[in-house]
């Protein structure tokens, strides 16, 4: 279980070593009680307060505390101090960061990433004989992006970085101008937009985005990798350059999440905010998207390598898969 814990003044401690949640509603104080064996992640808004006991319970449960900003993505993350893993995994990550196996592990997360995007442009095609047409012409024309990027040969990644920049951002100026033509008038949007979102849509999506980027994260950290050293994402200051790599094959799930709950007008104008040049989500849409996307993620099944699993638990075999490649 992952505990979303969004309102304003909440203090989470520990008593009788259960995590003791305290909330008020209407000056009412309310007190809501998880058992730590329970807890995978706790996920925290400004505006709380967890004592060093919560902070204890969480390490010694191996839960991680996940600090969000307003937009979904994680500031912070309070963990165990243990590697949990053999250092041999991060050194040959970062060997692999300047040879041909970051090419070949570019090439295929980005690649699967313009598939699940056909993959899921497909399925939205099966009840939409009216756009059949026009929908299996940017399938075809992201498949043939797709095939572009597939037949690029080199041995360093530094050497066709711009070239799969652009064939990747291509495919998705496609997809989402297609998405946006699927949707009701309403909600259609222009393209992609972050801080600020432009649209209610884009708002959705981005925080949705910060939650699968969290998820990311702790997949790469359980599996012995180093979330700053990437391949294609490059060594800016202080940016988790593997994260942004490794999550592109995966943000179809909270494409296919915050479309749905759009075309199925689960979403309305109550669920958003209007800021400067922009929307956000508020409190009631951060519910709405949460309890959705937790659901899809953690309790529905797909199956994976012969087996029924979440696809939260085929993303974590993925990154331990990942991880023992480069050591073999």
């Amino acid at each position: 279980m992952e505990l979303y814990i969004d309102t304003y003044g909440t203090y989470v401690h520990v008593k009788e070593e259960m995590f003791e949640i305290k909330t008020k509603k209407d000056k009412i104080e309310q007190k809501h009680y998880f058992a730590a064996h329970k807890i995978s992640s706790i996920f925290l808004q400004k505006g709380m307060a967890i004592s060093t006991d919560a902070i204890f319970l969480a390490s010694k449960n191996n839960i991680d505390i996940v600090i969000l900003d307003y937009n979904g993505f994680p500031c912070s993350r309070i963990w165990h101090g243990k590697l949990g893993s053999t250092t041999k995994i991060r050194k040959k990550q970062l060997e692999a960061s300047l040879n041909e196996q970051a090419v070949f592990w570019t090439k295929k997360w980005i690649m699967q990433k313009l598939q699940n995007q056909i993959d899921l442009l497909k399925d939205l095609k099966k009840n939409r004989p009216a756009k059949s047409e026009y929908m299996q012409q940017k399938i075809d024309n992201i498949n043939e992006l797709n095939k572009k990027i597939e037949n690029i040969k080199a041995n360093k990644i530094s050497e066709i970085e711009a070239q799969i920049r652009g064939l990747e951002g291509t495919a998705g100026r496609i997809y989402f101008e297609t998405l946006s033509n699927l949707l009701p008038n309403q909600y259609e949007f222009n393209g992609r937009s972050s801080r600020p979102a432009k649209d209610p849509f884009n708002a959705f999506l981005n925080y949705s985005y910060g939650i699968l980027y969290s998820k990311t994260e702790k997949s790469l950290i359980i599996a012995g990798l180093d979330p700053y050293v990437g391949f294609l994402h490059r060594d800016d200051y202080n940016q988790k350059s593997l994260v942004f790599d490794y999550i592109e094959p995966y943000r179809t799930y909270a494409d296919k999440v915050i479309f749905q709950l759009f075309s199925a007008k689960k979403i309305n104008k109550k669920h958003t905010d209007k800021i400067t040049n922009g929307f956000t989500l508020n409190s009631e849409g951060k519910s709405i998207l949460i309890h959705s996307f937790t659901k899809y993620m953690d309790q529905d099944n797909i199956r994976y390598n012969g087996r029924n699993q979440t696809r939260s638990n085929a993303m974590q075999m993925d990154a331990h898969h990942f991880a023992n490649s480069l050591i073999k």
